[in-house]
Parts: C-alpha cells; structure tokens; sequence
C-alpha cells in the first residue's frame, strides 16, 4: 500500500534520541509527578484530619472521618479527575494539546493551595471545602493524562516512543514517594517542635493545636511542582501531529519542527492533497472509526477499568498488613503528629521496594518485550499473587506469616506497574487518528478512574468482616478481605482477556497504527 506520511511527521520517527526528547519526558513528567503527589497525599493525612475534626473525648478511640466523610474526601478528587480527563481529553483534540496543557496546570496550582487552605476550624465547613478543591483539583490532572500521553507519542521516534510515554508516567511514582517524603519531614519537625503524650496518655492534648498547619503543609506543597513547570510548558511548540493533520498548518508545523530537531526541513506541496483525504475526517461516532478503531477502544477501556478496580482496591488491606508487622502501631499509642510519620513512613517503603521499580522495569522492557505482552504477563501475575494471598488468608494473618505476606503484596504491586498500570496508560496514546488521539485517551483514562470509584467506594464495603462486631465503626457487615481478594484476582484474569483486543504498536509510526498514513479509496 503507498505511503502518505508526511516528511516531517518521518523526521520525527526517524530522528536520533536527543535534547529535545528528555525535555519534553521532563515537561510532561513534572506534570504526571504533580499529579500523583495530589492524588495520593491526601491517603497520608486522613488519619490526622479523623483526629482533628472528629475527636470525640468520651472514646477509647481518636476520632476517624465517618465513612461518608472518608467516602468524599477520597472520591471528590477521583470524581474529578474523572470529569476532567473526558473534557480536556476532548478539548485537547479542540484547541490543540499546549494551550489546554497551560489550563489544567493553573487549575492544578490554585486548587493544591485552595485544598490546604480550607476554611473555618469546624468539621463540616473543613471538609466541604476541601471536597470542593479537591473535586476541581481532580479536574486539572484529569488533563493531564490525556495531555501528557499524546504529547509525548506525538514528539517521540517510533524506536523509543513507548519507553518515552513509560519514562513520563513513571513519574507517578517518583510523585507518590515524594508525597511520603514531604510527609515525613513535616511530621517530623512538628513532632519535635510541639511535643504530645498518646492518646491513650492524654486523649485532648495528644492533638496538638498545630497538627492543624502539618495537612494543609503537605496538601499544598503540591502546587510547587506544577508553579516551576508552567513556564516551560508555554515554551513547548505545539506538536507536529495536531499542527499539520488536525490544525492543517503545515508551514507553521515544518518551522516548529525544524527548530526542535535542529534540521532544516522544506514544506511539502503534497501535503495539501493529503489533507484533504476523506479517511482523515471521520468522527468518533462514525461507523468508519468503528470499524477502525472499535474493538481497540473497547479494548482499552475495559482493560484500564479493570486494572483501577485492582489497583485501588489494594489500598484497602494497606492498613492490616502494616499493623500486624508492627510498621504502624495501635492508633492510641501513637499523638496525631507521629501518626502521620509512621503512615508516611509505611507507604514510602512500599513506594520504594515495589511501585517505583515497576514502573521503571516498564521503561526498561517496553521496546523489547512490547505492549501486549508486558500487560498480559502484569495481569496473569497479579492474578497470581492475590490467589496466592487469597486462598490461604488465614495462614498469613498469623503473626510469624506476616513478612510472607508483605513480600506477596510487594509484588502484586510491582507487577501491576511492570504491566498493565502502565501500559493502559501507554497504547491509548498511540494506536488513534491525531484529531481524536486526545478525545480516546481521555475516554480510556475516565473508564479507567469509574474502575478506581468502584475499587475504593465499593471494596471499601465488600472487604469488612462479615461478623458485624469487627467492621470498622460506620460499616455494614461485607464479604470480608478473603473474599474481596479473590474476587479481585478474577478481575485481574478477565483483564488479561480483554487485553488480547488491543493491537501492538511496537515498532510502528503512529500514522501506520492509526491509518492515517493511507490513501483513501
């Protein structure tokens, strides 16, 4: 079949990893770095704004948020990021991916600091407006996802371009880590300057009044990171791909493309012609792109809605293994400041023993191993490891299994990131027509975080005892964790199947992957 791909659009392709490159892998990642940070922070301080807002001095307990409390403070944030990745998604594909990245960073920035600094000192007053940023918070990185992604598949060569993408959302990780280590080092000098008893020592006092300053600290030090990016991001050129096969200004595109690969280029009078081919315009609702593209998009949705079922949902047993290893102690031993220590202290081990090598395991295999076959073997993994923890659940829980027990849950999340976390990310980048390149990422993403509604919202129930005497103080009587974890490795089993609906793009310009490069007939 002839070729159509413009000459600019294969000096891409083609061109020598450079400069330029890692920039753009910078960008975009400081954005996906800013992201995670906002998204996972808030799960360090929960435990801390219980104490705060719903301290109940009669209670052998220190106060928690009730489970409608905990429900929107850690659903407004995903409910938004939700929204935000169909709209942006679509806008992206609208207005061009630079002038909607610019948008979703400022709104990043102004809610980070407008979550830390929500008002009043009542609990409903705190908590609503804290749901109110956090839902518009969750709106700006909901941009980011689509953004990031096509970006990058739109600036790299076909040799390394999956490694790029990896390179950008493994930022996650570096943002989660980052969380916990911000965690730490404000906790750690609150609790050095305001020294408290335990709870169960004095249970008013073990809630210094200046706990109040360490949540909002860490909540806002996430605008810091998107602040120093946003110059850099209005210094990007649009790319290539939305400027000549979206926006059709070609001469506009060769003069950009020029610049960044350091050659000089000539403007093609063919392209024109290529423009104007009546395979470049159908619409998403179209039957053409249905028959193009359907069973992919099906593909890529179910596949990120079923891993965010997964992923999410692993959070929930956090707690159980983290206390019976003795990592986090009985809440009432503990103040509020150094709590949130330990917490952090808990999640950064586990960031830094299994999500952070995961992630980077993914950039290193990607364009050997290819797409496919990373996120079959991540799921077909995953599946194993939560039957491995499943079936024999009691054996685990006995305190001498405990360690066991770490190390299995350690690589259920390793595995989720050398695979399918990060390649569901990754294909839906690559594999669309530029004009809806953006619009399909940002459907993937959004189907992707209803999965993570339904893993936090609905898990959270399904994995409390089914003895009505040991659920958490709020909760219905569930299936409880064995049961929720071997449903969760079913999930994991029907996501590998699904995954056989999304082609392979290793090796492939994104032309060739999305028909783009084809004369119509």
């Amino acid at each position: 079949m002839p070729e159509k791909q413009l000459g600019v659009l294969k000096a891409l392709d083609v061109a020598k990893t450079q400069l330029y490159h890692f920039t753009a892998i910078l960008i975009a990642g400081m954005g996906f770095f800013t992201d995670a940070y906002d998204l996972f922070c808030v799960s360090l301080v929960t435990k801390l704004l219980g104490r705060i807002y719903y301290f109940n001095p009669l209670s052998d307990k220190p106060g928690s948020l009730p489970p409608h409390v905990a429900g929107a403070v850690n659903g407004a944030a995903l409910c938004g990021t939700l929204a935000g990745q169909l709209f942006f998604g679509w806008l992206g594909d609208k207005l061009g991916r630079k002038t909607v990245y610019g948008i979703t960073l400022i709104m990043m920035t102004l809610c980070s600091i407008g979550s830390g600094l929500s008002f009043g000192n009542k609990a409903t007053g705190v908590m609503t407006t804290l749901c109110f940023f956090r839902f518009w918070l969750g709106f700006g990185i909901g941009g980011d996802y689509p953004l990031s992604a096509t970006i990058m598949s739109e600036y790299a060569n076909k040799k390394t371009r999956g490694a790029f993408i990896a390179a950008v959302f493994a930022m996650q990780g570096v943002g989660i880590l980052a969380g916990g280590f911000v965690a730490l080092v404000v906790s750690s000098i609150f609790d050095m300057k305001f020294p408290a008893p335990t709870y169960e020592v004095d249970r008013l006092l073990s809630t210094p009044p200046q706990a109040d300053y360490v949540w909002r600290i860490i909540v806002m030090f996430g605008a810091l990171p998107a602040v120093l990016t946003y110059y850099w991001r209005m210094k990007m050129p649009e790319t290539a791909r939305y400027t000549a096969l979206v926006a059709k200004h070609i001469k506009q595109e060769t003069q950009d493309m020029s610049k960044v690969l350091q050659i000089q280029l000539e403007v093609e009078e063919r392209a024109a012609d290529i423009m104007k081919d009546p395979r470049l315009s159908y619409g998403l609702f179209s039957k053409e792109f249905a028959k193009r593209h359907g069973l992919p998009l099906l593909g890529c949705t179910t596949t990120w809605f079923l891993l965010d079922i997964a992923f999410y949902s692993q959070n929930l047993f956090q707690k159980d293994i983290f206390s019976g290893i003795g990592w986090i102690p009985k809440a009432s031993t503990m103040n509020a400041i150094h709590e949130v220590f330990r917490i952090a202290r808990a999640q950064s081990l586990i960031a830094l023993c299994s999500t952070v090598p995961g992630y980077w395991f993914t950039v290193a295999f990607i364009e050997i191993m290819g797409r496919v076959a990373i996120q079959l073997m991540g799921f077909f993994m995953m599946t194993v490891f939560m039957f491995a923890i499943a079936f024999p659940y009691d054996h685990w829980t006995k305190p001498e299994n405990r360690l066991g027990f770490v190390v299995m849950y350690s690589l259920t999340f390793f595995f989720a990131n050398f695979g399918p976390n990060a390649t569901t990310f990754i294909i839906p980048a690559e594999i669309f027509p530029a004009r809806l390149r953006s619009t399909c990422h940002g459907i993937s993403a959004a189907t992707g975080k209803a999965g993570a509604i339904v893993g936090v919202c609905g898990f959270l129930n399904a994995a409390q005892p089914q003895d009505k005497t040991k659920t958490d103080a709020g909760y219905p009587p569930g299936i409880g964790i064995k049961n929720s974890l071997i449903t969760l490795g079913v999930i994991n089993f029907v996501g590998m199947l699904f995954t056989f609906l999304v082609p392979e793009p290793k090796g492939k310009s994104l032309e060739e992957l999305s028909g783009e490069n084809e004369i119509g007939t």
